[in-house]
């Protein structure tokens, strides 16, 4: 057949399908209260600003009907209800675009309707406004400590998203480098004595960033920043305000706290933490954040009604069978984290930090529920964690679980991983405070943490998954630590209940302060050496902000809610305490240095192991009998360098050792590195290999050529 020259006059004609009408309109329009709105984009959750208008999605799977809310910014009453029309829905997603919304003029929250049948975890109440689970800023709370504040002044707002990063690249340290400094953004510079324009802030943190330069740490890990309700459990004890301080109750997961800006960010809420995160990893510093979801701020069923019990109480919550809440967390409720709607938020919620702020890493608050199933059972292979630990946007993001939850589950050295978690390590701690206190027994646990927990991670070839600690912000200060015997939290208002009993801590000889020189001697040597002993351990090292300048919380073990001098840093202590300073600053270059320190090399060197364990002897472990005394030595030698061999020597005894070291060959001989009888460091050849280390010290020896 003889085809028909095709021309713009003579265009090709569809077949006609039948049903399809002719005109198909792209956009409809309906009118809403007064707006026009459109069905909008279903992927894509949250409220988002788009030409025109605003993307508003949601999902319920029980819900019956969903209104939108509008408000004039600080009013409690809504300008507008919108209610999302039925056919705006696609399964269980609400979705509607409203046009003409000045983003800058407006904050919205949601009524849900639904069944309500308690023992089946149904609790919908159209009458309460509910916060947006995916909100990216949460109004209510810019000041910190507004009394009036409460879980129903939580409303919403829309982010405009328009932060300029330039060129700022990502240090991706690798992780056998990591020196971990824990802290809370409002203590560290909240207190007077900090020095700062802005105390308590981000930009508070970043006036600090030269002190950290100098300190040496190469990561700030960030007590909880999400939005919390800082009022929650308010109350006023022999004078005190007491808060919900540490922040470990999060309201919503994707927004900034916005009270930790220094100035009020209408709809560019985060902009001053990005600019902390720009320039923290622009310095080579990377930021984690401490994140918690393991629970939300909502509680159990006599707690508030804001925001997931709304929207579906027995997805996003683990619930018994009657419809209570599951407590694995001890903060009344337990997040459902491994039901797909859940699992699904989390992960959006860490790719979208990841993304648009910039984060190096996360800390999992009480990881262990993360891998909980619905019926509270721990999982083998929790999907949760399997897909975070896999995920192509967090593949190089770093993963640190605290491998534990207030449900008696203890996971250090068994969390699911895929070699891709790190874990606090517990043991690391328990058995460090022993040891370094002198206790029986202790030191052959004490050598195992300080190669790196072999005896806990080889066994499932993990390398590197242990993160040391002997102090965090849950306990002692490692002031406190050797301070107190006994916890002092009766500021906390439950007359010393509250804060484990289990300190492993020493006083030496005194509870509290003391004005005693040989004392203070003792408890800043006592220091030094579990900060020797950190830094000298295999693992990622991590320390309490104040640490380096014996920082004090009074003996506190739980500052939880003490918005003080309690928890604030106390700069003035940087001065008094200058030589602690110096020390610390000493013993993370040292580490820096000594790759050997960090990571196994290649094996060993000069017929040495990767790592052996000595007595006073060498070679001849003493650990069943007399055994204050431990010797650790690793060599090694990395592609085209010279071999590294260290040789720590500690005696927890309280009277002086003779020590014979190893025998080098003959080309080489050790030398004195680090001492901690004195604050002063010393670099000196030793003449043979016999030498005394004093009572309650830590030497560090090196072979040079």
């Amino acid at each position: 057949m003889r085809k028909e020259a095709m021309s713009a006059a003579n265009p090709p004609q569809p077949a006609q399908t039948v049903g399809l009408p002719r005109t198909i309109h792209l956009v409809p329009i309906d009118h809403i209260a007064g707006f026009d709105v459109r069905p909008g984009f279903y992927e894509i959750n949250g409220a988002t600003a788009i030409p025109g208008g605003v993307n508003f999605t949601v999902n319920s799977h029980n819900a019956t009907a969903i209104e939108l809310l509008l408000f004039h910014r600080t009013e409690k009453e809504p300008f507008a209800v919108l209610p999302f029309p039925k056919h705006y829905r696609i399964g269980n997603v609400y979705s509607m675009i409203v046009f003409k919304l000045n983003i800058e003029e407006f904050e919205y929250a949601f009524r849900v309707d639904g069944p309500y049948d308690p023992e089946n975890g149904l609790i919908f109440d159209k009458t309460k406004y509910l916060l947006d689970p995916y909100a990216r800023a949460v109004t209510g709370q810019s000041r910190w400590g507004s009394e009036g504040s409460g879980v129903t002044d939580f409303k919403a707002r829309v982010v405009k998203d328009d932060f300029d990063w330039g060129n700022s690249r990502r240090p991706l340290l690798p992780v056998e480098d990591l020196i971990i400094y824990e802290m809370h953004v409002r203590g560290f510079t909240n207190d007077k004595s900090s020095g700062v324009l802005y105390p308590g802030t981000f930009a508070g943190m970043i006036e600090k960033l030269p002190y950290l330069l100098e300190l040496g740490v190469n990561v700030v890990e960030l007590m909880p920043i999400f939005e919390f309700n800082e009022m929650q459990d308010y109350r006023v004890v022999d004078g005190h305000k007491l808060y919900n301080y540490w922040g470990y109750n999060t309201v919503s997961f994707f927004a900034p706290n916005t009270s930790y800006a220094a100035s009020t960010e209408y709809n560019r809420e985060g902009n001053e933490l990005k600019q902390l995160i720009r320039l923290f990893n622009e310095n080579g510093i990377e930021v984690f954040l401490d994140v918690v979801f393991n629970h939300t701020a909502e509680g159990n069923e006599h707690g508030p009604f804001f925001s997931f019990k709304g929207f579906d109480n027995n997805i996003y919550y683990l619930l018994t069978p009657d419809g209570h809440y599951y407590n694995f967390s001890g903060c009344g409720n337990a997040l459902n984290c491994n039901h797909p709607i859940v699992r699904q938020m989390i992960l959006d919620c860490l790719r979208y930090w990841v993304t648009t702020y910039h984060v190096n890493g996360f800390r999992f608050d009480l990881a262990s529920i993360l891998g909980r199933n619905e019926d509270g059972s721990p999982m083998q292979e929790p999907p949760l964690l399997q897909a975070l630990a896999f995920d192509p946007i967090l593949g190089d993001i770093k993963l640190i679980a605290e491998a534990w939850d207030a449900g008696g589950l203890y996971q250090v050295g068994s969390f699911p991983s895929w070699n891709r978690w790190a874990e606090w390590n517990g043991r690391y701690r328990d058995d460090m405070r022993r040891y370094l206190k002198g206790d029986e027994g202790t030191a052959q646990a004490a050598a195992q943490r300080i190669v790196g927990s072999q005896d806990i991670y080889a066994v499932n070839g993990r390398t590197n998954a242990s993160v040391n600690f002997i102090t965090c912000h849950d306990g002692f200060t490692m002031y406190d630590l050797f301070s107190y015997n006994q916890k002092h939290n009766e500021w906390n208002g439950w007359d010393n209940s509250d804060g484990t009993n289990d300190n492993n801590s020493w006083n030496c000889g005194v509870e509290g302060e003391t004005s005693d020189p040989a004392i203070q001697e003792l408890r800043h040597r006592m220091i030094r050496n579990s900060f020797a002993l950190l830094m000298c351990s295999r693992g990622i090292p991590m320390f309490l902000a104040g640490d380096e300048f014996c920082n004090t919380q009074f003996g506190n073990n739980n500052a939880y809610c003490q918005d003080n001098i309690t928890s604030w840093l106390d700069w003035a202590l940087l001065e008094k305490n200058r030589e602690m300073f110096e020390f610390f600053k000493y013993m993370i270059q040292y580490r820096k240095s000594h790759r050997i320190l960090r990571a196994d090399l290649s094996g060993g060197a000069c017929g040495f192991p990767d790592f052996s364990f000595h007595g006073v002897e060498p070679w001849q472990e003493e650990f069943a009998g007399y055994d204050h005394y431990l010797g650790v030595m690793f060599a090694g030698k990395a592609e085209r360098e010279k071999p590294e061999i260290l040789y720590i020597a500690s005696n927890a005894y309280w009277e002086p050792l003779e020590v014979q070291l190893p025998e080098l060959p003959a080309t080489l001989h050790w030398e004195a590195e680090v001492d901690t009888w004195k604050a002063a460091q010393p670099q000196r050849p030793l003449r043979g290999n016999l030498v005394t280390v004093h009572e309650r010290s830590v030497m560090v020896f090196a072979a040079h050529t």
